[in-house]
């Protein structure tokens, strides 16, 4: 079908979000992203919101403008990151509230059928062409030493991708949820949140900020869960190499420097 949709209300890197029907949103995904990975994503969506876990509704798939959406329960309120934007001061509280969901996450016990994580990162950095042959051989080589675990995990896990409102959080966007370790999905997100300082506008002020954030994040989570400090640190170049695949060539640079503090 053929519609005016209007002005998106978001917009990410595979998607547009738009108003829907009252209580709804479309997300209309850009033409480059396949069919299958939509249908994973309504997949598993829909088994999270089931089991329980605090996520968005799940509806129909959907042909707009020759493009295809996935319909999903509309959630008042805002990303932590426009809380954050608007309300600085809320940083600490924030960055607490967002491990204490990371760590509920973590704990969950659902029957999920879910890929692993080491395969899905063996895969990442088997594609990432940036990474020198030396180097990926020595990431592939940590990443198979590392613990292969049987946590939920979001894969995607960052304040854009947390709803909160009166409603209490819902966190969106699984679909690189995967079965592994706990410390490489924390490894994931301590990854995107210091890469976002490197690419921010705003200048030393805004990376500042976007520092103290995650640092305040970083502290919570391991209070939460005490111990494990040395297995995230080995995780994070591991980590960094993977997210090469994703060809964010602004922070190429960056994340080949974080995969090269490989031990």
């Amino acid at each position: 079908m053929n519609l005016d949709l209007g002005t998106p209300i978001a917009l990410g890197r595979t998607a547009e979000i738009y108003a829907w029907q009252p209580g709804w949103v479309v997300k209309l995904y850009f033409n480059w992203f396949s069919r299958e990975n939509i249908e994973y994503e309504a997949r598993i969506g829909r088994a999270l919101h089931f089991a329980g876990l605090s996520t968005p509704a799940v509806g129909e798939m959907i042909e707009i403008n020759n493009r295809t959406g996935l319909i999903y329960e509309r959630i008042p309120g805002q990303t932590i990151w426009q809380a954050l934007s608007a309300r600085p001061e809320l940083g600490p509280s924030l960055a607490r509230r967002m491990a204490e969901l990371h760590t509920a996450m973590h704990a969950s016990q659902l029957n999920v059928d879910l890929p692993s994580q080491h395969t899905r990162l063996e895969n990442k950095i088997q594609q990432a062409s940036a990474l020198p042959t030396e180097l990926r051989d020595r990431l592939l080589a940590s990443l198979a030493q590392l613990p292969s675990e049987d946590r939920l995990c979001h894969g995607d896990f960052h304040p854009e991708n947390i709803l909160t409102g009166p409603l209490g959080e819902r966190v969106i966007d699984w679909i690189d949820a995967t079965r592994g370790s706990p410390l490489a999905d924390l490894a994931r997100t301590s990854i995107i949140l210091l890469g976002a300082a490197e690419t921010q506008p705003g200048g030393p002020q805004l990376r500042g900020f976007l520092h103290t954030f995650h640092a305040a994040y970083l502290r919570a989570y391991f209070r939460l869960n005490p111990g494990g400090q040395q297995s995230y640190q080995r995780w994070l170049p591991v980590i960094a190499g993977a997210r090469l695949s994703e060809n964010i060539f602004e922070l190429e640079k960056w994340l080949l420097a974080q995969a090269r503090l490989i031990n």
